[in-house]
C-alpha cells in the first residue's frame, strides 16, 4: 500500500541465501548506476538515497502509487539480476524474494532516521572506517562531494543479434551513458543545497563517530576495502544478519496508529473488491492506488 499523494519508500532486496553476488568491483558498479539511471528514466521514480553491499541494498524512493514502485523495481531487479549473473558466473535466481518496500510516515524525524540507517552502511559492520571509503557504490560521495552518479547501460540485445551475425563488437559497442539524479527528503525540500549538505555531512560524522568508538571497545579494526573487494561472490555467510521488518516506519506512536488504520482500511477495501471482481463484475472499484491482477491499473475509486 502507498497512501494517496504518494510516499517515501524504504526498499531492500537480498541475495538468495545472502551470498556475496554484490561484491563491488569498478564493473559491477558502473551497471548498477547504469541499470539504476535507466529505471530512474522510465519510471520517474524520486532517489532519495541507495547503498550496495555485497549480500543486499537499500534504495530511499520517493513514489506516487504502487504501480509505480512495482514497474521501477520489476525492472531494475530483473536488469540487475541478468547482469550480476552474468560478471559471477552464477546460473540460478539472484535475489532471495520479491523486494521489501516499506512505507516511511511524513515526519522529519522518520525520514531523517531512515536516511542516517541507509548512510550508516559500511562503517556500521566494521567494513570500512569511512563512509566515503566504501568500494561498492554508495550516494554518500554524491551527497557529500558532488560525485557525478554516472554508470553504463548495456544494450544486450543488440549485441546478442551482433553476434548471432558475426559481426566484430567492440568491448563498449553497445554501452549508453546513464546518469542517477538525487533529490533531497521530502522533509528536506525546502532547504538549499548548502543546507541539506550540512545535515548530511553532520550525520556521517556522528556515524564514524560512534562506528570508531565500537571499534576500540571491541579492539577490531576495520576490514578494509581492499578486503571487501577480495571477497568470493559465491561465498555464502554461516549466520546471515536477520531481523523482522516493520511494515511502517514512524517517529511517533500516533503516527504509526493512523498509518496502521490506514492499512486496514486499504485491505477491507481491496478484499471486497476481489470478491466482487471473482464474482462476475468487471466494475469493481479497487481502492486509489491499487491494481488488480489481469486488469488496467486502477487509478481512481
Amino acid at each position: 500500500m502507498i497512501p494517496p499523494g504518494g510516499a517515501l519508500v524504504e526498499v531492500t532486496s537480498r541475495t538468495v541465501q545472502a551470498r556475496f553476488l554484490l561484491t563491488p568491483s569498478p564493473e559491477l558498479n558502473e551497471i548498477i548506476l547504469g541499470v539504476l539511471g535507466r529505471a530512474q528514466r522510465l519510471y520517474k521514480v524520486g532517489i532519495c538515497g541507495f547503498v550496495f553491499l555485497s549480500d543486499h541494498y537499500h534504495l530511499l524512493l520517493k513514489v506516487q502509487d504502487a504501480k509505480q514502485l512495482s514497474d521501477f523495481m520489476g525492472y531494475f531487479n530483473s536488469n540487475l539480476a541478468r547482469e550480476v549473473a552474468r560478471l559471477a558466473d552464477w546460473h540460478d535466481k539472484i535475489w532471495a524474494r520479491r523486494y521489501q518496500a516499506i512505507v516511511i510516515s511524513n515526519e522529519e524525524g522518520a525520514q531523517i532516521e531512515r536516511l542516517n540507517y541507509l548512510l550508516s552502511h559500511g562503517c556500521k559492520e566494521g567494513l570500512v572506517e569511512h563512509l566515503r571509503d566504501w568500494p561498492g557504490v554508495h550516494c554518500v560521495r554524491a551527497l557529500l562531494d558532488g560525485e557525478p552518479l554516472v554508470g553504463a547501460w548495456f544494450d544486450r540485445t543488440q549485441e546478442y543479434w551482433a553476434r548471432q551475425r558475426r559481426e566484430p563488437i567492440a568491448p563498449r559497442q553497445f554501452a549508453t551513458e546513464e546518469t542517477v539524479t538525487l533529490e533531497p527528503l521530502p522533509c528536506w525540500s525546502h532547504l538549499s543545497k548548502d543546507a541539506v549538505r550540512q545535515r548530511v555531512a553532520d550525520l556521517v560524522e556522528g556515524i564514524e563517530a560512534k562506528a570508531a568508538a565500537k571499534r576500540e571497545e571491541t579492539c577490531r579494526p576495520a576490514l578494509g576495502a581492499a578486503a571487501v573487494c577480495a571477497q568470493l561472490r559465491h561465498h555464502r555467510p554461516a549466520r546471515p544478519k536477520k531481523s523482522p521488518a516493520p511494515r511502517f516506519h514512524a517517529f511517533t506512536r500516533r503516527v504509526r496508529r493512523e498509518l496502521y488504520q490506514l492499512y486496514r482500511s486499504f485491505v477491507q477495501a481491496f478484499r471486497e473488491a476481489s470478491e466482487k471482481l471473482r464474482g462476475g463484475d468487471r466494475n469493481a472499484r479497487f481502492p486509489l492506488g491499487s491494481f488488480p491482477p489481469g486488469l488496467p491499473f486502477v487509478t481512481a475509486l
